[in-house]
């Protein structure tokens, strides 16, 4: 059990995996692994700004130590500018550090900054905004951006969150909404710069990105895509604790500058606070031999503390195990033919015609996504009859030929809504759909029935795009309390519980390998492939974070864009290692390249030991 003692006038506190010194003359704690290598040095005050004030600490008080039951809890007391009260709680348990921040008062709470934050009551150390220092040289982040990076300079900043769009700037990290709340801490420095510069991206109606962008060269002379190593360990992991209901946070930033750093959580002054606030903890596990490993342990760390369910029910339908086709890919190779956007070919006509193309080469999948934009309006779900005159019809011909059906489903959208229903901005532009509003509640449950039913269209589940359009700012107003992480899982749960309720065994899959999202998906997708990097090597990162995340969740390996017929046969290749096999092409690749004999032969032989494993291990779609 940690331990703690008295030196020098400060404290020290011994565990078995890290030591904590708090010296008596700096506002710091100096961390420590068990042989005295230096992992940071933690500035003990933090700030939780207010839209009705900023938060500096004008003193800190000298810690206080207490042993108990399971190791040693450090209080540091300080004086507010904006709270009564504040303090910063360290639980030192023997094999983790856990901190987090305690206020009272009132105020709309904009930004936490823990081991960071405005401190004015140290004369000889002036004023201003204080960080903590980086022992560590490298930061792991499990979130996928457009850089392809997967560590960075522990001097660089950078975030997890549940917002991004892949055709701006500082926003090209949309793949999970949101990844793993947890950042990866390594001492030796990262090889190379290891940086991509995006290019041209493809681009849907009204400029979305659907892709993640084409690379050039690295910097460094690299070619480009080059995956970069992983920097080697021992790792220390630095993960969010929270409490069931308090994601209220858009994201959880890295503020990484020079050889300091803090972190931050944004609350954008939607989340009110009359009374206490206890922040979510910031959890240090040490080490770990990979990040990947690292993810494992700290998402089992939730689970044993019962703030994640990761199980699944019981009797997982042995449909969801089939090969996927959706058909953006080929749809996308028509609108390169074509004056059309890709959306608008999502026609029951097309549809016939990918798939009987497939057919015609002895290729049958088993699940059918009709991708976007097969409804009328976004918001209302209803098919558009000019593109599919008879969608009921044609689901239940899929039925009767022993394949199932998915509809895309735009998250977010208020196509179609009333504003009333929407979160909207100070003008009342709807930015939106607002899950936290029970009448846009219904308005979805009633949407999932039509979809689902037997008495609508009778299909058989959704794949959720877009989350990452997850309202974000201060100017926005909503009906409920729900704001950031929260209002995306509402908007989950709702679609979730109410497929289930029409159809239990409906298949809902999603990007959001995060623990918090396990009862709202069945089916991780590991979404659109990043054409300026290697296929292979980012979808197998993709698939290790999904993993550590949510391990008994199946994973649809998605298959779109492709930068060649080269890249996508090494994909093929890997696909039935990393979850369910998923097609999105009929006859040509983005490249135009068509698909060949032998490619159509590859597919045949992927989809027959898909299925012969999946018959044999009813666990297999996943890694």
């Amino acid at each position: 059990m940690a331990k703690v003692a008295q030196i020098d006038g400060g404290l020290l506190v011994e565990a078995a995996a890290y030591r904590l010194r708090l010296p008596a003359d700096r506002p710091f704690a100096v961390l420590e692994d068990a042989a005295g290598n230096r992992w940071a040095e933690l500035f003990l005050g933090a700030s939780l700004h207010a839209r009705e004030g900023l938060d500096e600490s004008a003193r800190l008080e000298p810690p206080e130590a207490v042993q108990t039951a399971d190791g040693v809890q450090v209080t540091v007391r300080a004086v507010s500018s904006h709270w009564q009260r504040k303090a910063l709680v360290l639980q030192c348990r023997e094999e983790s550090l856990e901190a987090r921040l305690e206020v009272a008062g009132a105020g709309r709470i904009t930004d936490l900054h823990l081991f960071g934050g405005y401190y004015s009551g140290a004369l000889r150390f002036g004023s201003g905004f204080f960080l903590s220092g980086a022992g560590f040289r490298s930061v792991f982040n499990p979130e996928p951006w457009g850089s392809e990076r997967r560590a960075i300079a522990a001097s660089e900043p950078t975030l997890i969150d549940v917002c991004g769009s892949g055709a701006l700037p500082g926003r090209r990290h949309w793949i999970f909404t949101p990844a793993p709340f947890c950042y990866g801490l390594s001492r030796t420095p990262v090889s190379g710069a290891g940086l991509l510069r995006t290019g041209s991206v493809a681009t849907d109606q009204g400029g979305v990105d659907r892709s993640a962008g084409v690379a050039e060269s690295a910097p460094d002379g690299t070619a480009a895509g080059a995956e970069p190593e992983l920097p080697a360990g021992p790792w220390a992991m630095m993960g969010l604790v929270v409490r069931p209901g308090e994601h209220q946070f858009t994201g959880f930033h890295y503020d990484g500058m020079e050889d300091g750093f803090a972190l931050r959580l944004t609350y954008e002054g939607q989340t009110a606070v009359d009374g206490e606030f206890v922040s979510p903890g910031v959890l240090f596990l040490f080490d770990q031999p990979d990040p990947y490993t690292g993810l494992e342990r700290y998402v089992a760390e939730l689970a044993r503390r019962g703030l994640v369910d990761l199980s699944q029910p019981a009797g997982r339908p042995d449909w969801w195990h089939e090969p996927i086709l959706c058909g953006w890919g080929a749809q996308c190779h028509l609108a390169n033919l074509t004056s059309a956007r890709a959306p608008e070919l999502a026609t029951q006509a097309n549809y016939d015609r990918f798939l009987a193309a497939l057919e015609a080469r002895g290729v049958r999948p088993g699940i059918v996504v009709i991708d976007d934009k097969w409804s009328a309006t976004y918001g209302t779900c209803e098919a558009d009859p000019a593109k599919w005159p008879d969608l009921k019809a044609w689901i239940a011909g899929r039925h009767a030929a022993g394949q199932r059906v998915l509809l895309w489903w735009k998250a977010w959208d208020p196509e179609g809504l009333p504003a009333e229903l929407c979160v909207t901005n100070a003008a009342g532009l709807p930015v939106a759909a607002d899950p936290s509003n029970p009448a846009y509640e219904e308005r979805l449950r009633r949407a999932v029935r039509l979809m689902l039913s037997p008495e609508g269209y009778d299909a058989d589940g959704f794949k959720v795009d877009f989350s990452a359009r997850t309202p974000s700012g201060p100017g926005l107003r909503r009906y409920g309390r729900e704001w950031g992480v929260e209002l995306l899982r509402r908007l989950l749960w709702i679609l979730h519980d109410e497929a289930k309720r029409v159809k239990p065994g409906a298949l809902v899959m999603t990007h959001t390998p995060n623990p918090y999202f396990a009862q709202v998906t069945d089916m991780i997708r590991l979404n659109d492939i990043n054409t300026g990097s290697p296929v292979v090597a980012q979808m197998r990162h993709r698939a290790r974070v999904a993993r550590a995340a949510l391990p008994h969740h199946l994973i649809d390996t998605d298959n779109w864009p492709m930068p060649s017929r080269a890249a996508w046969r090494e994909y093929l290749q890997v696909q039935l290692e990393l979850g369910v096999p998923s097609l999105y092409f009929a006859t040509d690749l983005d490249s135009m390249e068509p698909l060949e004999e032998e490619d159509y032969a590859a597919l045949r032989r992927l989809f027959a030991a898909a299925r012969a494993g999946a018959r044999q291990d009813p666990g297999r779609g996943r890694p």
